[in-house]
């Protein structure tokens, strides 16, 4: 009776610990997940905020061309000095190759596109075109690279949160005017960290996050020189010394380069890329609102409905039961 009764007790033992053990794991799993999506959102965040130093920096003197080579210098002296141990060189020529084009399309052409756009459309323009990288990455994704189908709420999420940007962008006043040049400069802009996004998802399975951040900003380096001949890159040590240059210098490169890219390409590895890549969609309010608290003025109601439509779309768009699975999967019952 009581070799019976270890037979029959001794697998309910285990059916609870595997249960206590499985609830664990997956109560840690989405304090994880939880993490990492807010980690995403103070990311963007802060990117929200850096045209204002951009902007100050134009102002003192600087070129878009010295403003983004010098942010990039200041983000890779950075990874070099604190990655232990320091690695040369990818593990074959292709995925060398893959990192010049990260650096190309996710820092040169990025940045020199978008501030380029800048003087020739306007900002609601380059803010409502720039929005669209999450939609480009959903389609580039799903249907021409791994020709699968989108989920509803994925595809329905994201269509709202666009709705929101643009409610942001116009304010309740809608007047998009064209500027072909400009505005194509910015669906270039749009595409290029499409393009960064797709490229890194598949080079960070086989490198570590530091490593091909590094990288990125070496190549966006590498890349930026032919941009910077025939131009004079500003020299003036008195002007990059002086505090406020320096300081927002130290900003752009130290913050939202260094710190942001690194923990972005982070999010990138522990999100799903369309999940993460949404979170762009908050930049535009975020903008506004810090362009707003900054020169005193009111935040209206549009403003606020906006938000609150990019951030529903942003969560339904993250509740996608199965965004990675195939279209044939999804249809079985």
């Amino acid at each position: 009776m009581l070799v019976g009764q270890k037979c029959i007790t001794l697998p309910l033992e285990r059916l609870s610990i595997h249960y206590t053990m499985k609830s664990t794991f997956t109560l840690t799993g989405h304090r994880q997940a939880l993490g990492f999506h807010l980690l995403a959102f103070a990311i963007v965040a802060i990117w929200g905020t850096t045209f204002i130093s951009s902007k100050q920096l134009l102002l003192a003197g600087l070129s878009p061309s010295d403003i983004i080579f010098y942010r990039f210098v200041i983000a890779y002296l950075c990874l070099a000095l604190f990655q232990r141990p320091f690695r040369l060189w990818a593990d074959h020529w292709k995925d060398e190759a893959a990192f010049l084009l990260l650096g190309l399309f996710g820092g040169t052409l990025y940045f020199l596109t978008e501030n380029s756009a800048l003087k020739l459309t306007y900002v609601s323009n380059v803010s409502l075109i720039c929005s669209t990288t999450p939609l480009l990455t959903l389609l580039l994704k799903y249907w021409l690279m791994e020709h699968r189908r989108p989920g509803s709420r994925l595809l329905g999420g994201s269509m709202l949160a666009f709705g929101g940007v643009a409610v942001v962008v116009f304010n309740g006043h809608f007047a998009f005017h064209l500027h072909p040049m400009g505005d194509l400069l910015c669906f270039g802009s749009a595409l290029c960290w499409t393009l960064y996004t797709l490229l890194i998802e598949r080079l960070s399975q086989k490198y570590s996050v530091g490593f091909i951040t590094r990288k990125i900003f070496f190549y966006s380096i590498v890349t930026l020189v032919p941009f910077l001949i025939g131009t004079s890159l500003q020299t003036d040590l008195r002007l990059l010394l002086s505090p406020p240059v320096a300081g927002r210098l130290f900003f752009l490169g130290f913050v939202a380069s260094f710190l942001c890219f690194l923990l972005w390409n982070v999010c990138l590895k522990r999100l799903d890329a369309i999940v993460a890549t949404n979170y762009i969609y908050l930049m535009p309010a975020i903008s506004i609102i810090v362009s707003n608290l900054t020169l005193g003025e009111s935040i209206n109601g549009v403003l606020v409905a906006g938000t609150l439509l990019v951030i529903a779309g942003m969560y339904w768009a993250g509740r996608d039961p199965s965004p990675t699975e195939p279209c044939s999967r999804r249809a079985t019952p």
